[in-house]
């Protein structure tokens, strides 16, 4: 048996996709003496009858039927990649990689994320998920091509749209502290308390502790989440973004600890991308994409 020829599975299928030779050869911009003789020379090939000639109309046989489903992920895989390479004869990227840092709010860039990818389906997406140090990093390294997370607004060698503040909260369950140490809450006197902090995923970390109490025991995760459930159980104090705790403020199950001596810290989340890179087709509409679809937070408007 010969290799089935792609131009007689596309023939066969616009056959019955259409119902009849006729409209599938003007389908395909053939002759119908083309078509006809495609779908012969397949049936001679796979050694079946794949088409009912009993009726008027054009059917399919039973073993026509299975053959026709089986064939359908080569004829899609086919068309994809004929589109794959028109892409690439275009000059657009076949991957992006893109990092969400810690503070990023993840439904809402999601989201976005989807809407744009829904429009560019032979463009892969790389999704990467760093903390603290670990977007910067992997932007300025080369291997993302845009990043969510907070920025130095001062870096010459970034350029980024603002997406919304994010509001780090000191947060505890009710059950870690009592109630006479938030009467008069400062930073040292939670020295005796576990504090949990966030892991920074960079390779390279820098020396810096970010709203960290010095001194005081730790315990160390790798997400917000993980932080989040940490905290709520009572194992530990900690900052937490605002939009992740809304619900557990509203229902008491953890309670600020901002005060005077504590205020808690505020960020802005931004998309940002290496200024002096060359940037492709693609991530340049995606990059217009966003500039037309934020602020999420309608204050930074």
């Amino acid at each position: 048996m010969n290799d089935f020829a792609l131009h007689d599975l596309k023939c066969f299928d616009a056959v019955i996709r259409t119902g009849s030779f006729q409209a599938a050869a003007a389908l395909l911009n053939r002759s119908h003496p083309a078509v006809f003789a495609a779908v012969a020379r397949l049936e001679i090939q796979a050694g079946l009858n794949l088409l009912d000639r009993g009726g008027y109309r054009v059917k399919l046989s039973e073993a026509g039927r299975s053959f026709h489903e089986r064939m359908q992920p080569l004829l899609r895989e086919a068309e994809g990649l004929r589109h794959y390479a028109a892409q690439l004869a275009m000059g657009e990227e076949s991957d992006l990689h893109v990092v969400l840092g810690d503070l990023c709010p993840r439904p809402a860039v999601l989201g976005l994320l989807a809407r744009f990818f829904a429009q560019c389906p032979h463009t892969r997406l790389h999704l990467h998920f760093e903390t603290v140090g670990g977007p910067i990093e992997r932007l300025r390294a080369g291997d993302a091509d845009l990043m969510f997370h907070r920025v130095d607004p001062a870096d010459p060698l970034l350029e980024w749209v603002a997406l919304c503040k994010v509001r780090l909260i000191p947060v505890a369950s009710r059950e870690l502290l009592p109630p006479s140490l938030l009467r008069k809450m400062r930073p040292e006197r939670l020295r005796d308390y576990t504090q949990c902090v966030m892991r920074d995923s960079a390779r390279a970390p820098r020396d810096e502790n970010f709203l960290v109490i010095e001194g005081a025991p730790q315990i160390t995760v790798a997400d917000q989440v993980m932080k989040k459930d940490v905290i709520l159980q009572g194992l530990a104090w900690g900052h937490l973004p605002d939009f992740l705790i809304e619900e557990e403020m509203r229902n008491g199950a953890l309670r600020s600890l901002a005060g005077r001596y504590l205020p808690g810290h505020t960020e802005t989340v931004v998309a940002a991308r290496s200024s002096g890179r060359a940037h492709g087709p693609v991530a340049q509409r995606l990059w217009a994409f966003l500039q037309a679809n934020t602020p999420l937070d309608p204050s930074l408007s």
